[in-house]
């Protein structure tokens, strides 16, 4: 589960907290997160911009990359000196596996060895749990046969070299044929393969919807909806991506950027991650775009421990809740004037998202509370009660 909050979220803070109108307790008090916090970010933003002495944040990450770099190369060299002894000694291809525990021996990651090496570390895994096993020498004996009837007739495919091998005498299925076949890639000459990924339709949902339009909670962080919108600007669109408990309606995480992109909906994900620290199993709900669905997304909502949901193509009604919220942002900031810079409509977002939806905006479903005041009534009648 990430434990650090993203840089966007930071940002949002230093720009409310630079605001005047708040002071940085009630800042704090606003995002949930220290005074301290608040205090350090607004001084690394005052030097960031030039405003006070101090390193920026740019050459600390600048500082903390040239030690991993010089790590990884001392690493590197280490193991590139040791593998060329090993090779010397006329070692065969596996058994550089042996190498590799070694090193880990002297806390060089099993992986960076793998890497440099060219193989991968699922490979090693699988010789250290059986070093040899009858499977391999069988197809390493095939493999060798396969090899050589290729080299001798480059245009045969995988179905004439299985005809070839089972006249030497190998037989084996022409399923496991084709397996080594690919892995070392003996490839009928004659055979144009054609581009791949040419006219792809959008894929399928990568998570059923189990919603199924019932929009209630029974506790926080159970229900997560998240979608994206999108809002003109002078300088180009302003894009929003929003996270919503169903519990108390109240907006837990979001990210605004100037492109659509998978990083958006991951940098929201991220933040709500990052503010609630859910201890259950948090549904997330969202519709079937491609932000939802891609690997990085899911990614973090494997490592959070979150499950994904999503609604059916070309149905906003599966997400009816989250939609109501974009249209409460479409009147309350959105449409509310013409917005010069992205930057200009991003403090106007933020600040009204945290500071009044949040925090001073009552709902009638809420029975006349904010969704802040709703969870901490909620929370201290459970408390009471046990």
């Amino acid at each position: 589960m990430p434990k650090k909050f993203p840089p966007e979220f930071k940002r949002d803070v230093v720009r409310v907290a630079r605001r005047g109108d708040l002071s940085q307790a009630e800042v704090a008090a606003d995002f949930d997160i220290s005074v301290e916090s608040v205090r350090r970010w607004v001084h690394q933003a005052d030097i960031d911009d030039g405003v006070v002495d101090g390193q920026t944040s740019a050459e600390q990450s600048e500082l903390v990359q040239f030690r991993r770099e010089k790590r990884r190369l001392e690493m590197e060299n280490e193991i590139l000196r040791r593998a060329a002894a090993y090779f010397a000694a006329g070692k065969p291809p596996k058994m550089t596996y042996p190498l590799v525990q070694e090193l880990a021996a002297e806390k060089i990651p099993v992986a960076v060895t793998c890497r440099v090496l060219g193989f991968s570390t699922q490979a090693f895994y699988k010789w250290q749990a059986c070093p040899v096993s009858q499977r391999d020498l069988a197809d390493a004996y095939l493999t060798n046969a396969l090899i050589d009837a290729h080299g001798d007739d480059p245009e045969f495919g995988y179905r004439f070299l299985a005809d070839e091998v089972a006249g030497a005498g190998l037989v084996a299925g022409e399923r496991r044929i084709w397996r080594l076949c690919s892995a070392q890639k003996l490839w009928s000459t004659t055979v144009r393969k054609g581009r791949r990924g040419a006219g792809k339709s959008p894929g399928p949902a990568v998570h059923d919807d189990h919603v199924q339009r019932n929009f209630t909670a029974p506790a926080p962080d159970r229900v997560w909806l998240t979608d994206i919108t999108e809002h003109p600007t002078a300088e180009g669109k302003l894009y929003c991506c929003a996270i919503k408990d169903l519990f108390s309606n109240r907006i837990v995480g979001y990210a605004l950027d100037e492109r659509m992109t998978a990083q958006l909906a991951v940098t929201a994900l991220r933040t709500a991650v990052a503010r609630r620290r859910p201890n259950g199993v948090v549904v997330v709900h969202s519709d079937r775009g491609s932000q939802s669905r891609a690997r990085s997304f899911r990614a973090v909502l494997t490592a959070a421990g979150l499950q994904g949901l999503m609604g059916r193509v070309a149905s906003a009604g599966d997400n009816a809740a989250m939609e109501s919220w974009h249209a409460l942002l479409q009147k309350n900031v959105l449409d509310r004037r013409r917005w010069r810079t992205r930057d200009e409509l991003h403090q106007a977002i933020v600040f009204w998202t945290e500071h009044t939806y949040n925090r001073r905006r009552r709902q009638r479903a809420l029975g006349k509370l904010t969704p802040v005041e709703f969870e901490l009534a909620l929370t201290t009648q459970a408390a009471v009660a046990a």
